[in-house]
């Protein structure tokens, strides 16, 4: 039996790994993708104190740290929780492990656009990281879809690659932070569409050669040729496999106190997929670090 499993390998999750383990609790990692979750997927970041990092780079120097006070790293999807009086069994595709306390940082998901085949496109010019698949759209026109923080980011990046970058935003403002807007804006090949929404997507010999827009007032149907879409409309947490222990929100975020402990005792959360108004790198870490604090407590 472990002190501790957590269900996630990103900033939250290493960060726990990290306190829980440094304070001689016995750890667990489990997590069904690279180590460093989101931050894999960001080209640099620039508002961790102390860091101004690639994503990846960040990501492998956390895993590495966090990692040498003895917790374990395995590879897994986690299935569901079982809660006994006196432990936890976490279901990993056809193992379970017994640990006395869980810590879930599964983090979230992209939202899709829910438009006409989206879904078979994803892989032929339908892309969620702009920053794995950037490069097989160079010298060509793409579209980012979503004015957010996420959305700028991207389209700023891809501009250093794409011959050239529509934006398309619902709404006629950005959600973005100002520093992100002026970025994007000093690129000269970055073209806004204000009060439009991906309608469908068109396709020649099964990759993407366009995508229909709708005016948002009007409902008129406009054509972008573009051989890349990328949306950044949104995302949704990971926590279908908790859903049973009735500690989601509507939205399906975790409830957790201060001691980032859910309504099911012994079952604790962090990182974006709790119910929290600031999903940062450096906010997740925070609530790892109090979680496994707190859990090496409860030891003693």
């Amino acid at each position: 039996m472990y002190d501790l499993i957590i269900i996630g390998a990103g900033p939250a999750g290493l960060s726990a790994a990290l306190y829980a383990s440094r304070a001689g609790a016995s750890v667990l990692v489990l997590d069904g993708g690279a180590p460093g979750g989101k931050l894999n997927l960001t080209a640099e970041i620039e508002n961790y104190p102390g860091f101004i990092k690639k994503g990846p780079e960040l990501a492998y120097a956390m895993f590495e740290h966090c990692l040498s006070f003895g917790a374990k790293y395995e590879y897994g999807h986690v299935t569901s929780i079982k809660v006994d009086e006196n432990q936890k069994i976490v279901c990993v595709d056809e193992k379970e492990y017994s640990t006395k306390y869980v810590f879930i940082a599964t983090g979230t998901k992209e939202r899709k656009m829910g438009i006409p085949l989206e879904e078979e496109m994803t892989g032929r010019g339908v892309s969620y990281c702009a920053v794995c698949d950037g490069p097989f759209f160079k010298n060509k026109d793409v579209c980012v879809i979503g004015g957010g923080n996420s959305a700028i980011e991207e389209a700023t990046y891809l501009s250093d690659i794409a011959n050239k970058v529509h934006v398309i935003v619902r709404r006629d403002v950005l959600r973005a932070d100002q520093y992100l807007i002026d970025k994007m804006n000093k690129k000269e090949n970055i073209e806004l569409h204000v009060l439009k929404k991906p309608h469908s997507i068109e396709v020649v010999d099964q990759k993407v050669s366009g995508l229909i827009v709708e005016d948002s007032l009007s409902g008129e149907l406009s054509t972008i040729e573009t051989q890349g879409i990328f949306p950044f409309i949104g995302l949704d947490p990971m926590t279908d496999f908790v859903k049973d222990l009735g500690i989601v929100d509507e939205f399906g975020y975790i409830y957790v106190d201060n001691n980032m402990e859910s309504n099911v005792k012994g079952i604790f959360a962090g990182g974006d997929v709790i119910a929290k108004s600031l999903r940062q790198v450096v906010t997740a870490t925070n609530d790892g670090a109090i979680a496994g604090q707190y859990i090496a407590s409860l030891l003693k």
